[in-house]
């Protein structure tokens, strides 16, 4: 997945100045950043984004330039064997292939930052397509053309304020996940617990229902309490949520799959779930297992895309 979020905001913000957008079209090796990512530049050197974790950022800041002058939109490879690697190739021995195209109807249309942006705030990711022959992007896939898919921002909801969920929270914000923390038990659900962090004291049902989680959201689990936890499965369930985990034994979970067979829902639906929750580390305590759901958490999410 790649997190251009940062360079959206920042493309409606700068919207009505001359710009240009690098975008990593192919990559070969042990590239730093993956196919998709994008640097916006401004006409006055700003810029918001990286392309090569700072290995050619100052090669392409030129490209840029010279599109923004007039030069039209193309493709310039980047490597180990270009001229000095510490200044414009890439030390770690990969290559990569970057489209530089100006902001605008030649090139990448301003308008396509918006629908980004929208597609993102209604939870659905957007596909656009760009002709790298002529440099033109648009929103309708074709085949032959470079497709970028833009996410929404990944989400956890933790359904259960105990204390894996105090350190689940940390984890998923480290690597660029928002969580959420949901409990209608008072007690548990407080500020000076999750300090920062969004809190919903709704019932576990209603509250992911009403964030409408999409393949970029999981739900995870962990209050080992019925009434709490399988409402929030069978929400969780009922969306095309991207992960959704339980936590518990084995035992408890083959308990937990009778009741939702007894709701209705299918052997498929129900292997949706993944319980245990995360990936198996042999984790002791909270932290572990906390960092155990992380990584299966990533897993999922990364199965998908």
């Amino acid at each position: 997945m790649n997190d251009n979020g940062a360079v959206i905001r920042k493309a409606i913000e700068w919207r009505g100045a001359p710009m240009a957008l690098a975008t990593v079209v192919s990559t070969w090796g042990s590239a730093p950043r993956p196919r998709g990512s994008h640097m916006i530049v401004h006409r006055d050197g700003r810029f918001e984004g990286s392309i090569s974790g700072g290995c050619v950022e100052s090669a392409v800041l030129q490209r840029a330039a010279e599109v923004m002058e007039g030069r039209p939109a193309h493709v310039e490879l980047y490597g180990v064997a270009d001229g000095d690697a510490w200044e414009v190739g890439l030390p770690c021995g990969g290559e990569i292939a970057v489209l530089v195209q100006p902001v605008g109807e030649a090139g990448f249309p301003p308008d396509l930052f918006a629908q980004i942006a929208m597609a993102s705030e209604a939870g659905r990711a957007l596909t656009l397509a760009t002709d790298l022959a002529s440099g033109v992007t648009r929103a309708e896939a074709k085949d032959g053309h470079f497709l970028n898919r833009y996410d929404p921002p990944r989400r956890l909801l933790i359904v259960g304020a105990v204390q894996i969920a105090q350190s689940l929270v940390p984890l998923a914000q480290a690597i660029g996940v928002t969580p959420v923390v949901i409990d209608p038990r008072g007690r548990f659900l407080t500020a000076e617990r999750f300090p920062g962090v969004e809190l919903d004291d709704r019932w576990p049902d209603e509250a992911v229902a009403a964030r409408l989680p999409g393949e970029s959201t999981a739900v995870v689990v962990l209050s080992h309490d019925i009434k709490i936890d399988d409402p929030a499965l069978v929400a969780a369930l009922r969306a095309p949520t991207g992960y959704i985990a339980a936590l518990g034994s084995r035992r408890s979970h083959a308990a937990r799959l009778e009741r939702l067979a007894a709701m209705g829902f299918t052997a498929m639906e129900q292997a949706r779930i993944d319980g245990p929750a995360g990936i198996d580390i042999g984790a002791i305590g909270p932290a572990e297992i906390a960092l155990s759901i992380s990584a299966g958490m990533v897993a999922g999410f990364n199965a998908r895309g």
